[in-house]
């Protein structure tokens, strides 16, 4: 029930002082929910400084209004209402919000995560080196990611405390799985999963242990959770090879070799490449493709070139494959789709790997667009915006001028027959 008469009531929810508390309402939410200071209200119209004069208990004549809230508040407690300022307003309206002390609790909410981390740290094995130091004011200064609430930022780090003590504390000792000490951690073999703030807090404490760059990739990142011997995934992504050839008598090197006689294709994962010594003859040319149906043709057709798969998207493991032949003095020749995603990634990877294009020019194109044309081939509209092939400078705005994107199916045949020769 309301502490209001409800006269009273229906004449302070009038229109002519709804300005009024909506401006009180504001100022006692923004400074303590204290009837301290004044209100100034300009423009007052006829029925406002009528209503307000009442309540103030004086005439006002001005357009501007200066309101003093003890005043205000004194004024309401001897008048019908029997009520406070901050009583009347929570009756006329919703409760009042204390920013102030929100405000207040959020930041003392905020320093427990950092001074609970400074405990967790001074109390763990790793209190005597010295890079902890500098992982907390790193992470002081980037903060807590957006979303995280304070509870479960402390119960983050402290998991990230553990973790790192158990890498790089002093009773370490034998190789674990990322999935193994994630669940250890906590409860979960995905708690260190890539991209997760969890994971991220130990790659940095890591990386300042060692002295060494934060990762800006895939490939770094599991490089840094080799160094301290921890097994990261890397059997679920694979790339596409053919016809790899490598010197060495090791089983891997004599299994690629033996499924190149057979025409078989391969698919390594990151283990493999890990594992393998994959060392070619220098020079050895490696064709390289954005659609595993290449790779499937040249298989059916017996082709003897050497033949690896962006599979459209070059990953980290497709690069990892790429870089390890580049660095034994392999060259490379690369075909992709004549659409604009497919211009970008031969850009990116030609770039890379000062790569030859293959059957990637103008005369290329416009010879398939029209041969396709004659076929009666349904053709694809070109989608997208422009992207210049760095190659040549006329490709992008013939196949602007004609719309049609050709996909590598379009030119298999000379593919294939490329693939078939001997370098």
């Amino acid at each position: 029930m309301s502490g209001l008469p409800s006269a009273t009531r229906d004449w302070l929810t009038g229109p002519g002082l709804t300005r009024l508390w909506e401006g009180v309402r504001k100022r006692l939410e923004s400074n303590g929910v204290q009837a301290t200071g004044s209100l100034r209200l300009t423009v007052v119209n006829a029925r406002e400084r009528n209503d307000l004069s009442l309540l103030l208990g004086k005439p006002l004549t001005g357009a501007a209004v200066t309101v003093r809230l003890d005043v205000l508040d004194a004024r309401l407690r001897a008048s019908a209402a029997g009520l406070g300022l901050r009583q009347t307003l929570e009756e006329i309206g919703p409760p009042l919000s204390d920013r102030r002390a929100a405000r207040a609790d959020v930041a003392a909410r905020r320093e427990q995560v950092w001074s609970s981390l400074a405990s967790s740290l001074d109390t763990s094995p790793l209190a005597d080196q010295e890079w902890p130091r500098q992982w907390y004011d790193l992470l002081r200064r980037t903060g807590v990611p957006k979303g995280v609430t304070p509870e479960a930022a402390v119960r983050t780090l402290q998991q990230a405390v553990r973790v790192l003590t158990t890498l790089l504390g002093p009773e370490r000792s034998g190789a674990l799985g990322r999935g193994e000490l994630a669940a250890m951690a906590t409860g979960s073999a995905h708690g260190l999963d890539d991209g997760t703030w969890l994971a991220r807090l130990v790659q940095r404490g890591v990386s300042l242990a060692h002295g060494t760059e934060f990762p800006g990739d895939a490939a770094g990142r599991r490089a840094l959770w080799r160094l301290v011997s921890v097994t990261p995934d890397e059997v679920s992504s694979t790339v596409l090879a053919y016809g790899l050839r490598p010197d060495g008598e090791g089983w891997r090197e004599r299994a690629l070799r033996e499924r190149a006689d057979h025409h078989a294709e391969t698919h390594l994962t990151p283990r493999d490449l890990h594992d393998l010594q994959l060392h070619l003859p220098a020079g050895t040319m490696i064709h390289i493709c954005e659609n595993p149906r290449v790779v499937e043709a040249a298989a059916d057709a017996a082709c003897i070139q050497p033949l690896v798969c962006t599979s459209g998207s070059a990953a980290t493991v497709v690069f990892t494959l790429l870089d390890t032949l580049a660095a034994t003095g392999c060259r490379f020749a690369y075909h992709g789709d004549f659409d604009w995603p497919g211009i970008a990634l031969a850009n990116r990877v030609i770039r890379r790997y000062k790569a030859l294009p293959w059957r990637m020019s103008t005369a290329d194109y416009e010879h398939l667009a029209a041969r396709s044309q004659a076929e009666g081939i349904p053709q694809l509209a070109l989608d997208g915006d422009p992207v210049n092939a760095d190659w040549d400078l006329d490709l992008a705005p013939a196949m602007t001028a004609l719309g049609v994107a050709l996909h590598e199916e379009a030119t298999l045949d000379q593919l294939v027959d490329d693939l078939s020769r001997q370098a």
